[in-house]
C-alpha cells in the first residue's frame, strides 16, 4: 500500500489487539496544528484514567485524538485536552454511552448483505461526524458502515449507513441534527435501492 500524505485515524482498527469490553464513552479534540494536538493528546492521558484509541495527523494538517472510558473520566481527559490546545481547538467531543457501532465504523468492518437504502452525513469536521453517526445509529434500526474521518477529504468527514429507506431517513435526520449542533454539518443524503455499481464502490 502505498503512503498517504494524510493519514486517517481509522485506517486500521484502533481496538485492534486491545482486551477488555468496549469503553462506555468516547471523547475526542481536534486541532489545527499537530504539534499542538500531540501536546494536547498528552495532557488528555495525564489528566484521567482513559485509554488512546487513536492519535494521528489528518488532512489538511490538522490533528486527531479519541480517547475511551468511564464518561467521568472522559469528559476530565477531554477538558484538559481543550485547554492544551487553546486557540489550535477546531471541534471536541464527549459521548457518553457510545454506540458499538461507532466504534466498529472506525474501521469499516459492517458488511450488509442487502443495502435497501444508504444514508450519508457530511461534516467540516471529525468530532461532528462521530457525534452525529452516533446519534443516527441510536435514532433508528440502521447499520453503520463507515465514518469516515478527513482521509484524502480536505478536513471534511462523512458517515455512511444503510437500513430500510424510512429508518435511514429517520437516522439521517437525527444525526444532521446532532452534527449541526456543532455547528459543523455539511450536507446529507439518502438513496433508496442504490445501484449495484454504487454499492461496489462504498463497500
Amino acid at each position: 500500500m502505498a503512503t498517504m500524505n494524510c493519514p486517517d485515524p481509522t485506517l486500521h482498527d484502533p481496538f485492534h489487539g486491545r482486551e477488555g469490553p468496549a469503553p462506555r464513552a468516547l471523547g475526542g479534540i481536534e486541532t489545527s496544528s499537530i504539534a499542538r494536538g500531540i501536546e494536547a493528546t498528552d495532557a488528555m492521558l495525564k489528566a484521567a484514567r482513559v485509554e488512546l484509541l487513536a492519535g494521528n495527523p489528518v488532512c489538511p494538517g490538522k490533528y486527531v485524538a479519541l480517547v475511551g472510558g468511564a464518561v467521568a473520566e472522559v469528559e476530565s481527559a477531554v477538558r484538559a485536552g481543550e485547554a492544551a490546545a487553546a486557540d489550535t481547538l477546531v471541534d471536541a467531543l464527549v459521548i457518553p454511552n457510545v454506540h458499538p457501532q461507532v466504534l466498529q465504523a472506525f474501521s469499516a468492518t459492517t458488511f450488509p448483505e442487502h443495502l435497501a437504502a444508504v444514508g450519508v452525513l457530511e461534516t467540516f469536521s471529525v468530532a461532528a461526524a462521530v457525534v452525529g453517526g452516533d446519534a443516527a445509529v441510536k435514532a433508528a434500526r440502521v447499520d453503520l458502515l463507515e465514518i469516515r474521518l478527513a482521509r484524502a477529504l480536505g478536513g471534511k468527514a462523512y458517515v455512511l449507513l444503510t437500513g430500510e429507506v424510512a429508518a435511514v431517513r429517520a437516522a439521517v435526520e437525527a444525526g444532521a441534527a446532532a452534527a449541526r449542533k456543532q455547528g459543523l454539518l455539511l450536507g446529507t443524503t439518502v438513496i433508496p435501492a442504490p445501484h449495484p455499481d454504487l454499492l461496489s464502490r462504498l463497500m
